[in-house]
């Protein structure tokens, strides 16, 4: 959503801008176009992408500087730069084109690979360790909350049957294992069985419900008064949390509707720029299939 990023960011000559999702820099790239003389800060935790943003960024110079850090920890990269505030932010969530689109990350059952799913390959579980080592229940509880499965338990009954006889370790072990568990699943349909689980186990190996949750409330509070927040969604589990953090932070008043006056003297944080969610137009939805799951919310600092 190029146009619509510049559009709510409004970024503007001589500003300080931080991308707390690098991926392709392709925001970046943006950013430091439409504003002269802006600085850029960007984050990423995959050391593949901050490799690839620093080839593509290098004709900037010094106006950009990047860091191998996930957005909710903004605060203390900024800190160590001597920045003490921001006149935009943008968060692009999820996983990247790139992610997807390089087997042998797991992050796709188009291709047999090692079942990872680790946005930073070098730290923390994988999707094999959550597979075959979680508890029953709690494999449930993952596959239900963090992927809206349906058939979790008939999903996780196969896996825990299928583990005591050997580990599942590849791609397409899990997703032909519950296109085997799911009623119907071997019938030909526009999304595979296995999406939502894949979607769980990625939400659940990157903690990326939590960081939304940190890392949203963090970046409002490091913006400049005026400065904006543009947040990027691509399921509703995140633009969920989005859009709660950011009417609780337009919120005044707080007071229980029955005082007459108000006594709690609460004045708003953020001011809403995008009452609803924003959608990828048409023409980019033809484009890049990917971008028909997007949902764009803005806000600006009080």
């Amino acid at each position: 959503m190029p146009e619509e990023v510049l559009h709510w960011l409004q970024p503007m000559p001589g500003g300080t801008y931080l991308d707390g999702t690098l991926g392709g820099a392709g925001h970046s790239r943006l950013i430091l176009e439409a504003a002269a003389g802006s600085r850029l800060v960007g984050l990423d935790r995959d050391p593949a992408a901050l490799q690839e943003a620093a080839e593509i960024l290098a004709p900037y110079g010094e106006r950009v500087s990047l860091h191998h850090a996930t957005f909710d920890q903004a605060g203390q990269v900024l800190e160590q730069l001597g920045i003490d505030s921001l006149d935009g932010m943008l968060l692009d969530l999820g996983v990247s084109s790139h992610q997807l689109d390089t087997p042998e990350r797991g992050f796709s059952f188009r291709h047999d690979a090692p079942l990872d799913m680790r946005m930073n390959p070098t730290t923390g579980i994988t999707a094999a360790d959550v597979v075959n080592q979680t508890e029953e229940a709690e494999l449930v509880r993952i596959f239900f909350a963090y992927g809206e499965e349906r058939y979790s338990r008939r999903i996780v009954r196969k896996i825990i049957a299928q583990r005591q006889e050997t580990a599942l370790t590849t791609t397409l072990e899990l997703a032909e294992l519950v296109r085997g568990a799911i009623p119907g699943g071997q019938r030909p349909s526009r999304i595979h069985p296995a999406t939502r689980v894949f979607q769980a186990l990625r939400i659940y190996v990157n903690d990326e419900l939590g960081q939304v949750e940190r890392g949203v409330e963090a970046a409002i509070s490091l913006l400049k008064p005026g400065g904006r927040l543009v947040v990027i969604s691509f399921h509703s589990l995140e633009d969920r949390i989005v859009k709660h953090l950011f009417r609780d932070k337009a919120k005044g008043c707080i007071c229980p509707p029955r005082l007459p006056v108000c006594q709690c003297h609460h004045t708003p944080d953020v001011k809403l720029l995008t009452r609803k969610g924003i959608r990828a137009g048409n023409v980019e939805v033809d484009q890049n299939v990917r971008s028909r799951s997007a949902i764009l919310r803005a806000v600006e600092r009080c």
